[in-house]
């Protein structure tokens, strides 16, 4: 399989076997594309399954959240933006959208009343919060968009994580959970960027449960331009992290908001 750069857009920064989920989706595959679905996908039950999500940002007051969460919100989908500090999550949903479809809340709060939660939190910050979490999270897929990168005078690169990779360290503490990592490479310039109609790249989906995956594929799908692509076990979501230090040095050198694109798959 061979993946090309694009002039696309690069992101930084969960979803368990689906019991807080209306109707989980099944394991036998995807049902077809949701954002740039064909006509006869949007009735689907993968489809209408993934529409129904209230979803929950941890974290959602920086820009990799916000973006997420705004792009999502246009999407149709309920946000809920949460932060250490209520305060904070009510002013950033304010950037993002309306109530009642946009809302803040303390982390706890969103983990609590959302469907399905992305954590979009730094990486300094990540294991102690989610193990804080686990709880409400229990029986939630998670997806974790969490790069571990770091900088010097030379420039990015990655920071070695003891279990692997963010997304394992957030399975670790998230026993009751499922976790899933995505949303690694997409710009939080363009997500919140209204001007960018096309995000025009994939999002690398990666996890052990087939059911959480096709179901965070299919949210993918819905932002626009974006194909969501399964892109193995979550053991091997240390490289896609990694690859973020990558994206990082092409976006410097050629002034760009680099993403990926997957080529000959259907």
């Amino acid at each position: 399989m061979t993946t090309r750069l694009r002039r696309a857009g690069l992101a930084s920064r969960a979803f368990p076997s689906p019991a807080g989920l209306p109707a989980a989706a099944g394991g036998s595959g995807r049902s077809g594309k949701i954002g740039n679905m064909p006509a006869d996908a949007a009735t689907s039950p993968s489809a209408g399954r993934t529409a129904q999500l209230t979803v929950g940002v941890l974290g959602g007051t920086g820009d990799q959240g916000r973006g997420l969460g705004r792009r999502l919100a246009q999407a149709g989908h309920r946000i809920i933006i949460g932060s250490r500090d209520a305060g904070r999550a009510e002013a950033a949903a304010a950037s993002v959208g309306d109530p009642p479809q946009v809302t803040g809340a303390a982390n706890a709060d969103a983990a609590r009343d959302a469907d399905l939660v992305i954590a979009a939190v730094p990486y300094e910050g990540h294991q102690a919060l989610l193990a804080a979490l686990a709880g409400p999270l229990a029986g939630k897929i998670v997806v974790d968009c969490v790069n571990p990168i770091g900088f010097d005078s030379r420039g990015a690169y990655a920071v070695p994580v003891p279990e692997g990779s963010a997304a394992q360290q957030a399975a670790a503490v998230l026993p009751d959970s499922t976790v899933v990592g995505a949303f690694h490479h997409v710009s939080a310039v363009q997500l919140l960027d209204d001007s960018v109609t096309d995000l025009g790249q994939d999002v690398l989906v990666l996890g052990d449960d087939r059911a959480a995956t096709d179901l965070v594929q299919a949210l993918a799908d819905r932002l626009p331009g974006v194909r969501g692509v399964y892109a193995g076990r979550l053991r091997n979501c240390g490289q896609i992290e990694a690859l973020t230090a990558n994206l990082v040095s092409v976006n410097r050198r050629y002034k760009a908001h680099a993403g990926l694109r997957v080529t000959d798959i259907g």
